[in-house]
């Protein structure tokens, strides 16, 4: 019979200690330490999956050959790119989202449409029906996708043998089940099981697999941190509720950017892949408002052109107001400075509210230039032209700075239609403005632009 013993895990880390610990010593929590029964396997236990390789030795690298497998590409050009050009063989993909934001529909949505594999669509959530009836409604019809409702590993792993599936989706990791763990489903130790099986099939066999997680009430994924370590890749699928908009983000990927964003809208039908982002986070206005400018951000491979908000009113009631949606507060504290030191705008006795429209979070430093430049418009009450679009990086001096890739950003302003760019004139070292029909202004500094576009 197995030796079993008891041991402690952290449920926000996966921390484990042989006794009852009130502060996690790993990530600092407190009460997160829950009792487990943890089994050793032995010769008389099951084995879901029995590896078929040798023995592992050293090997020099120049002995080790491999098939150069190509990836295969779905429909879904945004899933494409946030994986890095198409589903890598062998692949472990984990995605994690907040509930209900369309974790399930998306790869379901992906089974459905990869006509030419076949897909095994494991749910440990919902039944045959409750699916059936969500393909329906997306309106799409594929004989290559197979529902398996079960949650045990024993019995996946034999129906799995049997089918030997292309692709293989898991709805979701924290219901799954393995029987070398005498704990319930979504434990620390069961989630960590179950990754380490599906992990070592999609390896051994080159089956892609996805898996659907859970997240905590932070926002991070629910269950040990050395989940994230075991996977190939890790996709943030995040959203509003209250908005039909969803963004799929790369936080962990071995075979390409970390760096990508793929954007979708929510319809009754199912997810719309959103080819040009600027639909929605450039709003269409009939008359000119203060305080609205256009700025150029690289989100990975991807030039986006999005909107920045500002609102610069008298502060009544003491202290100054200093709010930013979706831009880094203390980069805003430090443009209000270089604003009122070097531009002599009065903001310290102002409220300053800004937004980043489309509900991103942005972090390139190319939207300094919009963002000051919205913040003086709402201050003078000056409306900025909507054909016109900021690039650059403004300086403690009050300098504006070059930026990265400001090709791919004037050639995607150019694609939508703006009629003027502001950039640098340290980033027109090497750059044809001949090439472009839009017309590119260089500045050195704030107090010229503002000459220009404020007067």
């Amino acid at each position: 019979m197995a030796k079993t013993k008891t041991a402690y895990f952290c449920q926000n880390c996966g921390h484990n200690s042989p006794k009852w610990l009130g502060k996690c010593p790993s990530c600092g929590e407190w009460n997160t330490f829950v009792e487990e029964l943890v089994e050793k396997e032995d010769k008389n236990n099951p084995v879901v999956w029995k590896s078929v390789s040798l023995a592992s030795r050293p090997r020099s690298i120049a002995e080790i050959t491999y098939d150069q497998a190509p990836r295969t590409l779905t429909t879904d050009v945004e899933l494409n790119r946030v994986l890095g050009g198409g589903i890598v063989p062998g692949s472990l993909v984990l995605i994690g989202g907040e509930p209900g934001i369309g974790k399930s529909t998306l790869m379901l949505q992906i089974a459905l449409t990869l006509a030419d594999k076949r897909v095994l669509y494991i749910s440990g959530e919902e039944s045959e029906q409750q699916i059936k009836m969500r393909a329906e409604r997306m309106e799409s019809k594929s004989d290559n996708c197979f529902i398996l409702t079960d949650h045990t590993t024993t019995n996946i792993f034999r129906q799995i043998e049997e089918f030997n599936p292309d692709v293989i989706i898991v709805d979701s990791i924290q219901t799954m089940q393995s029987p070398l763990m005498e704990t319930g489903a979504g434990s620390v130790s069961q989630v960590r099981q179950c990754t380490s099986e599906f992990m070592k099939y999609a390896k051994e066999t080159g089956t892609p697999t996805f898996m659907i997680g859970h997240i905590t009430k932070d926002g991070s994924l629910a269950g040990p941190k050395v989940l994230e370590h075991m996977v190939d890749t890790v996709l943030q699928f995040e959203g509003d509720r209250h908005t039909s908009y969803r963004l799929l983000r790369t936080t962990k990927n071995r075979f390409g950017s970390t760096s990508e964003l793929g954007i979708y809208e929510m319809l009754s039908t199912g997810l719309r892949q959103v080819t040009n982002p600027s639909e929605i986070l450039i709003s269409q206005r009939d008359e000119g408002l203060s305080g609205i400018t256009i700025g150029s951000m690289i989100e990975g491979n991807r030039p986006l052109m999005i909107e920045i908000q500002s609102l610069v009113s008298v502060a009544n009631y003491g202290t100054p107001q200093r709010s930013s949606t979706g831009f880094d507060a203390k980069r805003l504290q430090m443009l209000l400075a270089v604003l009122e030191k070097r531009g002599g705008f009065r903001l310290g006795i102002q409220d300053v509210f800004l937004n980043i429209a489309g509900g991103l979070k942005v972090d390139d430093p190319a939207l300094d230039l919009p963002v000051v430049t919205s913040i003086v418009s709402s201050y003078e009450d000056i409306p900025v032209p909507d054909s016109i679009c900021f690039a650059a990086e403004v300086g403690l001096g009050g300098e504006i700075r070059a930026v990265s890739r400001i090709e791919s950003r004037i050639a995607e302003a150019q694609k939508l239609g703006f009629k003027t760019i502001y950039i640098s004139k340290y980033n027109t070292k090497g750059l044809s403005l001949d090439d472009y029909s839009i017309r590119v202004v260089p500045a050195g500094r704030l107090d010229e632009v503002f000459e220009q576009i404020l007067r």
